[in-house]
Parts: structure tokens; C-alpha cells; sequence
């Protein structure tokens, strides 16, 4: 039965790969991402964080820098000077190469990534704001018809899927110090956004026949929160080292889901065969745990790491029509590092650069026909120096795998780009001279 669920996701998978390009009465080129492992439940997860974060393996959860904002984990926002404005704006582009069993394919997507801003408060506190992706759903293929008795009949039959649509995550975070070493944060989240998956079948020779168009859209939204924690310890003037904790909470994802189908002429005449709303939906975000460490030497260099796990298996997504999918537990390991060759070097422009590298393993999620899918990639990254303070140009790259051409399924190889634009600004001064 396995094998017979290997071979549909394959057979599936691999028109998707052979027709790259299609020309549907919709728009389904716009998408955020473009994977056949987004059909499942909430989609292709995003890696979160700025290109400081993404350069160095996607670690944060134990990390903190005053220069730059690191909104993993909430408590490490209280590293900063407490007059100091920061603000992070992120674009990011995909360049996925994927294959199955000889089909291949290649696409490449530009989106806006995140938007995030702090603010001093009250002396040693600080919030911020901002929003970010947290899901994105995008894949279109199609199958021909290959029963000649069928096409002797009726003619000409195309099947076509497509989804898009993702769900986005907007927060407010506040962190304030305990003591000199212990920082405490809290974050609100709100969950948004909207999963459209279509299913047409299209008669192309027979016009005497109406395409019949199915679906189900959902639009989702949820409350939820997370709490994190770190404790910084100076070893001496130059040494510092840091531990941090999260914690999310899980939240079902509440709204409502659309069901329909609809019998469409050649003309354009369209009539209804369902059309059914439902409150509810069946997605949840589970709860998720991840711990994380670093060690700075100041003005010179930092390593660390973080591991993150979040239990998927009880969530139930409904049904994924001919293919073998079930949640399962993800466990993540990421490690990075950053080097400075001289912060303050005022002749060669190269030595003030941040320079950053990592590497991670996943196990996402997804567990298609018995086997779990693996991910693992490598990063490089730098941050170039912009004016005055700590204003810069962040620049991260993203080099990975996720899958493998064993066990029949897919294999996706992909390069990411993260581009972060960094402000940093001191209010509430009091000039001495105007």
C-alpha cells in the first residue's frame, strides 16, 4: 500500500515538474513559494529571522547583539542601547531546483520577508512590533488523460491542482531585565492569512462537456503566544557567554473554509453544484520548545547553536486526496558563527564588515508514504556597514536540500537570498550646542 502511495505522489509530482508553465483562467503565477511539498496541511514553513539570524544557520533563540535586532526569541531585546531606535526590513528569493525519477524542474520567487522595529521603554525594557511570513502554499501541475477509451469518447481530458495563499504572522514583543544577567520577554501573536486549493478538470477538444472546477478555500486566524528567556554571563572585559529558552504556544488556526464546485461552459456560463461554508477549520500550529546557546569574544567573534522541536503528530489536516501524508515531530539543529576582522579600522573598509556562516538539519513535518522529509543546508552571510552607528546592508545566502530521490519522492535543491536593511538611530538627545 506504501508503494502504491509512493508511485501516485510521484506520478503527480512529476507532470507537476514536465508542464512549468501553464495557462489557467486564473492567476497562478503569483505565488510565494513554489514546492509540491506545500499541498500539505499549512504549507512550506518559513525560516524565521533577519539575514543576521539567516547567515549563521538560523540560530537567535541564545544570541544577543546590541547592533541589531533579534526577534527569535523575545527576551534578547533588552540588548541594545536604551535610547537606541532599530529597524529591519527584509526581502527574500527563491531559486528552487527540484526532481523525480528523471522529471525535473526549476523556479524562482521574490517576496517581501519581514518588517520589524524596537523602542526603548521604561530603562532596562525595550518592545517591538512587526510581521512576518510563517507559511506559504504554491504548486500547480497537471495530468492528461490516458485511457483511450475515455479520450475515444470524450476527448481531450486535462487534470489540473494548484494552491497558493500562505498564513502570515504579525507580533508585539516586550522584554525587560531581571537583575544584571537574566532578561524575560513575552510575545502576542496573531495568525492570519488565506489557503486556496483547486482542483479542474478541462475538457479541451469536446466543447459540448463544461469544465468542472473544484476546491476549497480557507481563510484562517488565531491568537497565540510565546515566552522566552536568557541569561548572559561576562566571563571577563572581553568574554561573555549566553543561554536562552522559547516557548510557543499552540493555537488552532479558527475561521472558516469554503467547499465548492462549479460546472463552467465554453462561454463562460457558470452554475453552481456546491457551494458550502463551514465554521472551522481543521489546521493547528502546535506548541514548540527550542533552547539555544552562544559564546561572543566582543568586537571579534561569536559561535552558538540552537535546537528547536515541535510536535505536529496530534494535529489533524483532513484528508490529502491520493497521496500518503501524516504529520510528525520536527527536530531542528542549526550552528553559526560570526567574525569581525577589526570593528574599528578606519582605513580599510573590508575589516569593519561582519562576516557569518552556518549550517542546519531538520526533520520538517512532513511525512509522505511512510517516510519523514529531511532537510539540511549551509549559509553565508555578511554584514556591510552603512554611515554612522549601526546602520547596514545585511546579505545572507541559503544553500540547501530537502528530500531525497529515495523511497520514490521528490529531491529539492535551493538557493536563497536575504537581503536586510538595517536602521539604528539614538532619540531623546539633548544637544549641548545647536
Amino acid at each position: 500500500m506504501q508503494n502504491r502511495n509512493r508511485k501516485k505522489f510521484v506520478a503527480i509530482v512529476a507532470t507537476l515538474f514536465l508542464t512549468g508553465s501553464l495557462a489557467f483562467g486564473q492567476n497562478t503565477d503569483a505565488l510565494g513559494t513554489f514546492t509540491p511539498y506545500s499541498v500539505f496541511g499549512v504549507g512550506d514553513l518559513n525560516r524565521t529571522g533577519t539575514a543576521f539570524n539567516k547567515a549563521m544557520g538560523g540560530i537567535g533563540v541564545g544570541l544577543r547583539d546590541n547592533r541589531l535586532i533579534n526577534f527569535i526569541n523575545p527576551a534578547a531585546l533588552t540588548e541594545r542601547d536604551t535610547l537606541a531606535f532599530m529597524l529591519d526590513f527584509g526581502l527574500d528569493q527563491k531559486n528552487i531546483y527540484s526532481k523525480s525519477n528523471g522529471a525535473s524542474s526549476a523556479y524562482n520567487v521574490f517576496n517581501m520577508h519581514h518588517m520589524v522595529m524596537t523602542f526603548p521603554l521604561y530603562k532596562k525594557s525595550a518592545f517591538a512590533i512587526g510581521v512576518v511570513p510563517f507559511s506559504s502554499v504554491g504548486y500547480k501541475f497537471e495530468e492528461k488523460e490516458k485511457d483511450p477509451v475515455i479520450i475515444d469518447e470524450v476527448g481531450d481530458i486535462s487534470y489540473q491542482r494548484y494552491g497558493t495563499g500562505g498564513v502570515n504572522k504579525s507580533f508585539l514583543s516586550a522584554s525587560f531585565m531581571i537583575g544584571k544577567n537574566l532578561s524575560l520577554g513575552a510575545e502576542g501573536i496573531y495568525y492570519f492569512g488565506t489557503i486556496d486549493r483547486k482542483s479542474d478538470v478541462i475538457f479541451n477538444t469536446n466543447t459540448s462537456y463544461r469544465f468542472i472546477n473544484t476546491g476549497m478555500d480557507y481563510v484562517v486566524s488565531s491568537f497565540s503566544g510565546k515566552f522566552g528567556a536568557q541569561y548572559k554571563k561576562e566571563l571577563n572585559k572581553e568574554y561573555s557567554v549566553t543561554a536562552g529558552a522559547t516557548w510557543l504556544i499552540g493555537s488552532k488556526l479558527s475561521g472558516d473554509l469554503t467547499r465548492y464546485a462549479y460546472a463552467t461552459s465554453i462561454s463562460g456560463n457558470r452554475d453552481t453544484i456546491l457551494h458550502q461554508v463551514a465554521d472551522g477549520t481543521s489546521m493547528e500550529i502546535p506548541s514548540e520548545f527550542a533552547v539555544g546557546f552562544s559564546v561572543r569574544k566582543r568586537d571579534k567573534w561569536l559561535i552558538g547553536a540552537d535546537y528547536t522541536r515541535q510536535d505536529w503528530s496530534g494535529v489533524k489536516f483532513g484528508a490529502t486526496t491520493g497521496i500518503s501524508f501524516q504529520p510528525a515531530v520536527t527536530n531542528s539543529f542549526k550552528a553559526g558563527f560570526e567574525y569581525i576582522p577589526n570593528r574599528y579600522d578606519i582605513r580599510y573598509y573590508s575589516k569593519r564588515v561582519t562576516y557569518r556562516g552556518g549550517l542546519y538539519y531538520e526533520n520538517t513535518y512532513m511525512k509522505v508514504a511512510g517516510k519523514q522529509i529531511d532537510a539540511m543546508g549551509i549559509t553565508l552571510g555578511a554584514t556591510l556597514p552603512v554611515l554612522r552607528f549601526y546602520n547596514g546592508l545585511g546579505l545572507s545566502v541559503d544553500m540547501g536540500q530537502r528530500g531525497s530521490l529515495q523511497n520514490n519522492l521528490v529531491r529539492e535543491r535551493y538557493i536563497m537570498f536575504n537581503i536586510s536593511i538595517s536602521l539604528y538611530d539614538i532619540w531623546f538627545v539633548k544637544y549641548r550646542y545647536n
